[in-house]
């Protein structure tokens, strides 16, 4: 099968349609992915590509057909609507000079919806279907999220997904939560299929390593977060709840892993509160590296700032953390603290209030080891029910045949 993927992100950026096409490509498809050029999540080219530079390459097999793009920036919400709008025209325009043939036509959609629109060239272009892998909902990803108000934009933006949707000959949603959403925006029951994500081969419980314990905290407890900083995680319920657990006298080890563009600022607000001592930012690694990090830890974080997006979205976190055996501690609402609940997995608490969050951190460090074991062997037996990668590959490959 010839399956052309089509995604605003991939590979050197970090996101999990990498491992999906590499997995696809190792069942024994031919993969092809039409991208933009890598600027995620730093508002920056990547190191050695540039316009009109690297318009096609090859990764592990994969043939990757670079578009134009006008790079996030800042972030801000002009920038991030000229970075849509860009690659939106010009991988449409791309598509008109791909010389290979697609049978199945793969959008991951981890916003945003514009992806959709070369997409739709490219199924009269191949003459191919489009199975559409909603990981965001559009347009609330604007409203709720992106702060847009303006009811003609979100009209228009409704309009544009609701035909994006209509031109797909499946819907593919990362969450059940997103279900009622879309049948609300008039799209035929049939055509949805719930496929959550699921993480990359090498997460799994692994030894401890001399070489990662050395840069670990040496006494107490250790609670750690993997994941970009931004304002959607909600870092500050963490240092509110670090501030409280301090002057409660209980210890904790607050390990960081990862960056963004709020980590200086999180950093300075740490500082200013007289924490620093208790929180250890380690910076970004390889993804290949995060099992041997997570093996360090008492328990795993997740947190989401209090949105109705975010609450109907199950993070991509949460299967890696599960993946890899460990319990997890989560300040969130909705349906990725339903996962871990079901899972018996963890403790929740609902988005931003740190109370309830500290409450579940004291909770958590006075089980036993063995109570900890058991969450964390929970967790794993729910992945490989639910979120499993091999079982992720072929359900995505009997619905592209089906």
């Amino acid at each position: 099968m010839n399956i052309l993927v089509v995604t605003h992100y991939f590979w050197p950026e970090n996101l999990k349609i990498n491992d999906v096409a590499k997995g696809l490509l190792d069942k024994g498809h031919n993969v092809s992915v039409l991208t933009g050029l890598p600027n995620y999540p730093k508002g920056k080219f990547y190191k050695g590509y540039s316009f009109p530079r690297n318009k096609k390459e090859n990764y592990e097999g994969i043939t990757i057909y670079r578009s134009p793009v006008i790079p996030r920036g800042n972030g801000s919400s002009i920038r991030l609507f000229l970075n849509y709008l860009s690659l939106a025209l010009s991988a449409s325009l791309r598509v008109l000079f791909i010389k290979d043939k697609f049978d199945k036509i793969l959008v991951y959609e981890a916003s945003p919806v514009t992806i959709g629109i070369p997409a739709i060239i490219a199924k009269f272009r191949f003459n191919a279907p489009i199975f559409f892998w909603v990981q965001d909902l559009w347009p609330e990803s604007i409203t709720a999220a992106g702060g847009v108000k303006n009811k003609y934009v979100i009209n228009l933006v409704d309009n544009l997904t609701r035909f994006i949707y209509w031109q797909s000959e499946k819907i593919l949603v990362q969450s059940r939560a997103f279900i009622p959403y879309i049948l609300n925006q008039k799209v035929n029951k049939n055509k949805l299929i719930y496929l959550p994500n699921s993480t990359e081969k090498f997460y799994k419980k692994v030894d401890p390593n001399n070489r990662y314990k050395k840069i670990m905290p040496k006494d107490g407890p250790i609670l750690m977060f993997a994941g970009n900083i931004g304002e959607a995680q909600g870092f500050n319920t963490i240092i509110k709840s670090a501030s409280y657990l301090n002057d409660s006298g209980v210890k904790v080890n607050w390990v960081i892993l990862g960056d963004g563009r709020q980590r200086e600022l999180i950093e300075r607000e740490i500082t200013d509160l007289g924490l620093q001592k208790n929180f250890f930012f380690l910076g970004s690694y390889p993804s290949e590296e995060m099992p041997y990090f997570f093996v360090h830890a008492d328990a795993m974080l997740v947190t989401l700032k209090k949105n109705l997006i975010f609450s109907m979205t199950i993070p991509n976190k949460i299967q890696s953390y599960m993946a890899c055996s460990k319990p997890i501690i989560a300040n969130l609402d909705g349906e990725g603290g339903r996962v871990i609940l079901e899972a018996e997995c963890g403790l929740v608490s609902p988005s931003e209030d740190f109370m309830s969050f500290s409450k579940s951190i004291i909770t958590f460090l006075k089980l036993s080891s063995n109570k900890k074991e058991v969450m964390g062997n929970k967790a794993r037996l729910y992945f490989e029910t639910e979120f499993e990668r091999e079982k992720q590959l072929n359900k995505i490959i009997n619905i592209f045949n089906n």
